[in-house]
């Protein structure tokens, strides 16, 4: 009877230890069987907040057109990981998203299955009846200089009366595509749990200026839900085309031509390694002062002049009074400091409130990236914090 007791004692023993520990995709039976045997090990909390990091793992950590790809895509990520290491991976990439979801919070995504439910279950979460779906745009991030800096896209699932449908616990991928003039620009994906979804904030620094046409763009979302996938778009959105990302441009190197020796005087002419910019004169921040000064009382010409900043454009762009800075009506200067400065480019933090034409009031953290134009500091770069 001992003799069996130890026997039986050993099996177990052995069975438990051929659990694997960390993920084996070598291929899918042994990818889902070293799951299987990770989660096993773990309380059952800590059994639904892996399955939802898996789910998180695949919906945004990876790529894939069909789900038998994302699978192979999310093994090979995985493989020889261990389950704090999964949970670490799924909360940055959460993050990355936007999607209010972490590792050490209550169960929020209903019951996952990353290689499909073996048994239909009682209630699936993501089986959402919905006649349709709706989209909503609106202009966001507005700035008083600038203009509206991002686009607020917000999809809804409704029934047949156009009313949104009320649902929770749900993890429904939810996929922005961005286009113009035919051509896709942008793709963001994020996790729909309930029709208070706050949508997407497309922020129009993230499209590239040289890929849009007449300044419009096209927004289209995709809602999958278990049995149907619910699609909505908007054409021909308006953006703003001053906040947009705009090609850097390679500035040519200035070359200075070789002069011979004057071997008669004795003298010789410098070289090119010898020809530096003159010292600047001055602190930085009295350019930048000159500038807000210049700009509050409306004397564009004169801010103007204290800058080359290639995204600026010319004169008449910069002083836009739509686009550019022609709608400012005042400035209040409330700090100028002086970051950095060395030979050739300095930077400088100014906070302070303008106030347009129209009479809205904006407090703003800008720094201006300045540069060495013949000893004397011109603004090159302008970026509001």
């Amino acid at each position: 009877m001992r003799r069996l007791y130890f026997l039986l004692l050993l099996l177990f023993i052995g069975l438990t230890s051929c659990k694997k520990d960390s993920v084996d995709a070598t291929n899918t039976k042994t990818f889902q069987s070293s799951i299987n045997d990770m989660a096993s090990r773990l309380n059952t909390l800590q059994q639904v907040k892996f399955s939802e990091a898996l789910y998180i793992l695949k919906t945004f950590g990876v790529e894939g057109k069909s789900d038998v790809e994302k699978l192979s895509a999310l093994g090979k990520l995985l493989n020889g990981k261990k389950v704090p290491e999964i949970l670490a991976m799924a909360d940055q990439t959460a993050q990355k998203h936007g999607i209010a979801w972490t590792s050490t919070g209550p169960p929020s995504l209903g019951e996952m299955n990353i290689f499909g439910a073996d048994e239909a279950t009682e209630f699936d979460p993501n089986d959402i009846k919905a006649k349709s779906l709706s989209l909503t745009t609106f202009e966001t991030l507005k700035d008083s200089v600038l203009g509206p800096k991002a686009i607020q896209v917000i999809p809804r699932l409704v029934d047949a009366a156009g009313k949104p449908i009320e649902f929770s616990g749900a993890a429904l991928e939810t996929v922005l595509e961005v286009f113009s003039n035919g051509n896709r620009i942008l793709t963001s994906k994020n996790l729909m749990q309930d029709n208070d979804f706050r949508g997407f904030t497309l922020r129009m620094e993230a499209l590239p200026s040289q890929k849009i046409s007449d300044n419009k763009i096209d927004v289209s979302v995709t809602v999958k839900t278990t049995n149907k996938d619910y699609k909505m778009s908007k054409i021909g959105l308006a953006v703003n085309p001053k906040a947009l990302l705009m090609p850097q441009v390679a500035k040519p190197v200035e070359t200075v031509p070789a002069v011979a020796d004057d071997l008669s005087s004795g003298i010789t002419q410098p070289s090119s390694t010898d020809a530096v910019s003159p010292a600047p004169a001055g602190d930085p921040k009295n350019t930048v002062t000159r500038f807000l000064n210049n700009l509050g009382a409306q004397n564009l010409r004169g801010a103007y002049e204290v800058s080359e900043n290639p995204s600026w454009g010319s004169y008449e762009t910069f002083s836009n009074p739509t686009s550019g800075f022609g709608g400012v009506k005042n400035v209040n200067v409330k700090s100028i400091s002086t970051k950095s400065t060395g030979a050739n480019s300095a930077s400088v933090s100014a906070t302070y409130d303008v106030t347009s034409k129209d009479g809205k009031t904006t407090a703003l953290q800008v720094t201006f990236g300045l540069k060495n134009v013949n000893g004397e500091w011109k603004i090159s770069s302008y970026n509001i914090n």
